[in-house]
Order: C-alpha cells, then sequence, then structure tokens
C-alpha cells in the first residue's frame, strides 16, 4: 500500500500535494473503482479538514465548502435560490450515499452523469482551486473539460464552490429522467434559475447533463426565455434546436435521439413547474 496522510490543515494537504497523490473525500467513488484490487497509491484524506466543509453567506453569495456532505446541503438553510440544487442532491445515490459524497467529489469525477454538475450550472457556480502558490478561481463550465477530466493542475485542490447572489429575485428546479425512480444514474437531466422581475423573466440560466461529455448550458433558450411572463407558457418557449450545443450518445441507458426527446420534455416540465 502506498502512503496515507490525513492532515487537519489545508496547508499540509497543499504540501503533500506537492507530490503525485490521490485526493479522498468522501470515497463514493474512490472505493467502488477499486474494488477487488489493492488499494497502492499515494492518498490524501482531506476529511479532517474544518476549512473545506460548510456553507456560509456573505454580502457578495455564498461559499460552499469543497467537503461538504450532499445531504449538509439538503438541511441547509438557503434561500429558494438553491432549491432546484438541493432537489438534484436528493437524486445523489440513497441517503448513505448523501451522508458521505460531497459536492466537490462529484465535480472532480467528472462523470457526464454527475447529478450535481447541472444545478451549479444553472447557479453561475465558481470553484476556488488552491495550490502552494495561488489560489485561483474558475467558472464551473471551464472546470470539467471532458470525460473524467478537469481543470485541476499538479499540486492543486479545490477548496470551495461559490454561487453568487442574483440581482433579482430568483428560483430553481431540476429534474432527472432514468430507468427506475431511485439509486440510477441518469438517462438526461436539467436544471434551471430564473431570476424575476415584475412577473417576468429577467435572467436565465439552464443547463443539461448525461447528453453531452460534459454538462452544458443553453444559451439559446436561456435568451429565449428573458422578458417572458412567468406562468407556465414557457414551457412553449422550448425549441428543438435549442439542443444546438448536445451530443449525446447510445448506450444501455438510451439511445441518442431517445435522450434528445426526453430533453425537451424535461425542460418543458421543468420551466412549467417554476411558475407560480
Amino acid at each position: 500500500m502506498g502512503e496515507y496522510i490525513r492532515p487537519s490543515r489545508l496547508e499540509e494537504a497543499l504540501s503533500a500535494l506537492a507530490r503525485p497523490h490521490t485526493v479522498l473525500a468522501g470515497g463514493t467513488d474512490f472505493y467502488p473503482a477499486r474494488v477487488g484490487r489493492t488499494i497502492d497509491e499515494d492518498i490524501v484524506d482531506v476529511t479532517a479538514i474544518d476549512a473545506l466543509r460548510g456553507i456560509s453567506a456573505t454580502a457578495a453569495g455564498w461559499r460552499l465548502g469543497a467537503t461538504t456532505s450532499w445531504r449538509a446541503l439538503i438541511e441547509a438553510d438557503l434561500p429558494p435560490l438553491f432549491d432546484g440544487l438541493k432537489q438534484a442532491a436528493r437524486e445523489v445515490g440513497g441517503r448513505q450515499i448523501q451522508n458521505s459524497g460531497t459536492l466537490a467529489g462529484n465535480l472532480c469525477n467528472a462523470s457526464p452523469a454527475a447529478d450535481g454538475v447541472p444545478g451549479l450550472l444553472a447557479l453561475g457556480a465558481e470553484v476556488e482551486i488552491a495550490s502552494r502558490e495561488v489560489i485561483r478561481r474558475v467558472p464551473l463550465e471551464r472546470f470539467i473539460t471532458g470525460l473524467r477530466r478537469t481543470d485541476l493542475r499538479p499540486g492543486e485542490l479545490v477548496v470551495a464552490l461559490h454561487v453568487a447572489r442574483p440581482t433579482h429575485p430568483a428560483r430553481s428546479a431540476f429534474l432527472k429522467l432514468g430507468a427506475r425512480r431511485y439509486l440510477v444514474i441518469s438517462i438526461a437531466m436539467a436544471a434551471a434559475t430564473l431570476e424575476v422581475a415584475e412577473g417576468r423573466v429577467a435572467a436565465a440560466r439552464v443547463a443539461v447533463g448525461a447528453c453531452s461529455a460534459v454538462a452544458q448550458r443553453l444559451v439559446a433558450l436561456e435568451a429565449a426565455l428573458v422578458g417572458a411572463p412567468l406562468d407556465r407558457s414557457l414551457a412553449d418557449r422550448v425549441d428543438p434546436t435549442h439542443l444546438g450545443p448536445l451530443a449525446p450518445i447510445d448506450d444501455l441507458r438510451g439511445s441518442a435521439d431517445y435522450r434528445r426527446q426526453s430533453v425537451l420534455v424535461l425542460l418543458r416540465r421543468l420551466l412549467a413547474g417554476l411558475a407560480p
């Protein structure tokens, strides 16, 4: 077995990452990937670092610590802006997985079907990344760069996610399609955040997951929603041409064509459900 360390301070973890280590947080992806074989890589277990955990509000927005669990997010006192992300959190495996799995782990695993990514994209989240030399922030849409690939560089660690306060009152929602109701990998999923002023959509962010190597924002649909009255007619604004950024594939869970048709239905239901 390789080296195993469990530092209590962020500085210790970053020092250890000066040479290659695998970062261990909730372990909900780490351990299943290693069933039946010896764990021989060097491990940095970040679960004892208090600075990486918890949710806090500031004048600018909210900071979500990297090792905050999905269950902690569900139970946090947050405004309706986060309703969609909480709905997604309830879809992340069962209760045991939600208790252990972490926000940053879901991102760093970079699965096309990661339940947390569309909701965080719809929130305009930024990823805070630290190394021994520098701290930087990257918009989430630039952090996940491909299938199982991220913008993390050698020696870096995700320390938090940041969500800015919206200009107007906002609401959000998430919908997922799977082969059954619970404990299932997504066939398709969608999330949306709408800012509302005087009964109309003032700003919109819409994201779709499990239909591309990386979850995608639907910028054309977002533009089509701005100025629309906040009622169930929002669903009528969705057009097949808005799905241009998507690149669904055929696999055991569904065909590319099925995914495209399913996403249209999900988006229409999602937007109709955001109406009062």
